[in-house]
C-alpha cells in the first residue's frame, strides 16, 4: 500500500517539472491520509489542486476515506470505476514510506523509498467530488434508527463539496518487495499525459511496477509513524 509520502521539493521546481502552478505549496516530509494535498487533475493539468487524501465516491452517504485503489480491480470495484474512467490525476511526490513487516505500528521499521537525488515524480491517482449529506438527510438515515452514533449526524455534514483522491497501487518491484507486498504506481514522465488524457485501456496499461534499479530505500526514524510530526529529520537514514 501507500500510506505516507513526502513532497518537500520547492514549488518553483515542481512547477518546472510538471508544468503546473503550485501556488502556496509548503514542503511536507510526512504527507498522511486525511490531509489536503496537491494533485494535478485531468480537468485542468495547468494547476495543482488541493484535495483530501482518502477517496469517497460521489454516491456515498458517508465518508469512505479510501486511500488506495488496487490496479488489478480499479476498473471493476464500484468505489473506483467511475473515477478511473472519468477523473484521473497525478499525485506529485519525491518519496514514499513503507513499513517492514506490515503497516505502521509498534515494532515496525519505516523505510523511505525515493530516487537517489530526491527528484519529484508522479503517482497515479483518481479523484472524486463528494457532497456530504445534510443534517436533514442524515437524520432519516441509519443513525435515526439506532444504526449510527450521535443521533445520526455526520461529522462533515456542515461542509460543502469535498474533493478527495486515492493513489493506485500495484505489485512491488524487487526493491519494494523486501519492504511490502504493494507499492504506489509511479509514472514515467512520458506516461503522465497518457494517464491524464488517455482512454481507459491506455491508462490501465500504465499500472505496472516502476523499475527498481532507479530507486533507493533506507530506514528512517519511527517518528514518522505519527502524522502530527513533519520535519526534515524524518527522511534522514537511521541505524
Amino acid at each position: 500500500m501507500c500510506g505516507r509520502y513526502t513532497l518537500f521539493t520547492p514549488a518553483a521546481d515542481l512547477e518546472d517539472r510538471f508544468g503546473a502552478a503550485f501556488g502556496d505549496h509548503e514542503p511536507s516530509y510526512n504527507c498522511a491520509p486525511g490531509q489536503s494535498l496537491p494533485v494535478i487533475p485531468d480537468a485542468d493539468p495547468s494547476a495543482a489542486t488541493r484535495m483530501e487524501w482518502g477517496l469517497t465516491p460521489s454516491w456515498a452517504d458517508e465518508s469512505f476515506d479510501l486511500i488506495n485503489a488496487r490496479a488489478e480491480t480499479v476498473r471493476e470495484k464500484r468505489s473506483f470505476t467511475d473515477a478511473f474512467e472519468r477523473r484521473r490525476c497525478l499525485v506529485p511526490a519525491d518519496g514514499f514510506y513503507e513499513w517492514v513487516g506490515g503497516d505502521r505500528g509498534s515494532g515496525k521499521t519505516p523505510y523511505r523509498v525515493a530516487f537517489e537525488d530526491d527528484r519529484p515524480f508522479a503517482m497515479a491517482g483518481i479523484y472524486e467530488r463528494w457532497e456530504p449529506p445534510t443534517p436533514e438527510t442524515t437524520q432519516t438515515g441509519l443513525g435515526a434508527f439506532g444504526g449510527g452514533s450521535g443521533g445520526g449526524e455526520n461529522e462533515k455534514s456542515d461542509d460543502g463539496p469535498i474533493e478527495t483522491f486515492a493513489i493506485v497501487t500495484t505489485e512491488p518491484n524487487d526493491l519494494v518487495a523486501d519492504l511490502h507486498h504493494r507499492m504506489a504506481v509511479m509514472l514515467e514522465p512520458g506516461e503522465e499525459e497518457a494517464w491524464l488524457r488517455g482512454d481507459p485501456d491506455e491508462a490501465a496499461a500504465l499500472l505496472d511496477p516502476y523499475p527498481s534499479d532507479e530507486l533507493t530505500a533506507h530506514p528512517v526514524s519511527t517518528r514518522v509513524n505519527s502524522p502530527a510530526v513533519d520535519a526534515p529529520e524524518l527522511i534522514e537514514p537511521v541505524g
